[in-house]
């Protein structure tokens, strides 16, 4: 995201791939470039935060160093240098580098870069091709660009926020290497804002606390922390150092990356599932608050928490799944903000309550022994005989009446004659289930006494 001086460790383009190298871009104009435009990386050594890509192991330092740059997908949030990385890529390696959004082109654009990079070629220079938000393109789209990867007309580098399992296509995602781009930490940010002060020759009128609160709201964008820093340089030179309440009253928090249809909606789903599960109910409120602050419809979350307490939760605490129900009722009633206090309070009693999928467990193993023994009858002794036929085939016949036996149990066979008895449920040593436990064990030693009987 932005420069500093630093000497070049990869080797130059004329080495690796056998021609000229891509001339230095013309210096541009004096005039109103954004700041983090003016601290746009020159070279590869200057950019932040991605060393496990660009460092002396990284990935693409080693497709450099090989003179084999291959066909990229770039996943990673905004503001991590994208589009700067694909840049000084085609720079290094000698390419002609042409960039275009899938936001603003179509069939016609992608058709007139394929023709001019194969004029390029034949003329031996090489293209690399830069496609901004390449998951927008659709899956025709996306498989226009095959061919000319497949040929070596483009060097393709994709750079997508998106997961690139779920937006792009196979054939294409074959073709390319996918590399995944970290979102910037603490100390990229703050190197990122020493750079900005360099740059303006003054220091930001922040105090230590509203500096840390600064990096905060950038949530890991470079571009977005540098935007926000152009804003407090453009303050009087006489501005005192803010504290974290006068810099949050000045900028407007960024709101947290969410989008309710992708990616980041199963992560953190995901994140409050296993939270709940390794019960730890302070992790599973953040993810919580989490998902509320980024507009996530309280009902999906309500739905999710009510299938945890069937699930994990189960027969550990038989309370779980009617206060699900009626955290889930709550927020219905009072919606937001009111009822999500509901919501967190079920979030809690899940966390701190005992764990057993023992339910779940037999369940499955139920649905398999129904499959495998088809359509067998139940045993005789417990169908109901309503006609005299019946009756005198057998049905009903030795019916034993639990609540007139021993401790309410008679022990006799309840599945089909002739099928080996299984054990479907294992009861856990946990909450609940102990006594459950305990019970089902007294209850197979009478059945198996009164089966010697």
């Amino acid at each position: 995201m932005a420069r500093r001086p630093a000497a070049p460790a990869l080797p130059p383009a004329e080495d690796l791939f056998g021609g000229p190298p891509e001339p230095p871009p013309e210096p541009q104009p004096d005039g109103p470039r954004p700041l983090a435009d003016r601290l746009r990386p020159r070279s590869l050594e200057e950019v932040v935060g991605q060393d496990h890509l660009l460092g002396p192991t990284g990935a693409l330092s080693g497709m450099l160093a090989r003179g084999s740059l291959a066909s990229l997908i770039l996943w990673g949030p905004p503001g991590v240098g994208k589009t700067t990385i694909a840049r000084l890529l085609a720079q290094r390696a000698g390419l002609v580098f042409v960039s275009l959004s899938a936001v603003f082109s179509g069939v016609a654009d992608l058709k007139r870069a394929f023709d001019e990079a194969r004029l390029r070629r034949r003329a031996g220079r090489g293209t690399l091709l830069f496609v901004d938000e390449i998951h927008r393109f659709n899956r025709a789209q996306q498989d226009g660009f095959l061919p000319v990867v497949e040929d070596g007309t483009v060097t393709l580098v994709g750079a997508t926020t998106e997961n690139p399992s779920f937006a792009l296509n196979g054939a294409l995602l074959s073709r390319c290497q996918v590399l995944v781009l970290r979102r910037l930490d603490d100390a990229g940010l703050e190197l990122l804002l020493a750079r900005a002060e360099a740059e303006a020759q003054r220091p930001l009128p922040l105090d230590a606390a509203a500096r840390a609160t600064l990096r905060a709201m950038a949530d890991g964008d470079g571009r977005y922390l540098l935007n926000l820093a152009e804003q407090l340089l453009a303050l009087p030179p006489d501005t005192g150092p803010m504290d974290p309440a006068a810099l949050s009253e000045l900028l407007a928090r960024r709101a947290a990356l969410y989008d309710k249809d992708r990616e980041e909606h199963y992560n953190l789903i995901s994140a409050l599932h296993k939270s709940l599960r390794g019960s730890d109910p302070d992790a599973a409120l953040y993810w919580l608050a989490r998902m509320i602050q980024g507009g996530e419809d309280p009902r999906y979350i309500a739905r999710r928490l009510t299938r945890f307490a069937a699930e994990d939760v189960g027969m550990a605490d038989p309370r779980a799944l009617p206060l699900a129900i009626a955290a889930w009722e709550t927020y219905e009633r009072l919606g937001s903000p009111e009822g999500e206090l509901a919501l967190a309070q079920l979030v809690v009693h899940l966390g701190t309550a005992p764990k057993s999928n023992a339910v779940y467990v037999a369940w499955g193993q139920a649905q398999r022994a129904a499959k495998e023994t088809g359509s067998l009858m139940p045993p005789a002794h417990i169908l109901n005989a309503p006609t005299k036929l019946m009756k005198e085939l057998g049905y009903g016949a030795g019916y034993a009446y639990d609540h007139d036996e021993e401790e309410a149990f008679s022990g006799q066979n309840y599945f089909p004659d002739g099928m080996q008895r299984p054990v479907l449920y294992r009861p856990t040593d946990r909450g609940a289930e102990a006594a459950i436990a305990e019970r089902l064990e007294r209850w197979a030693a009478l059945r198996a006494r009164k089966a010697k009987r």
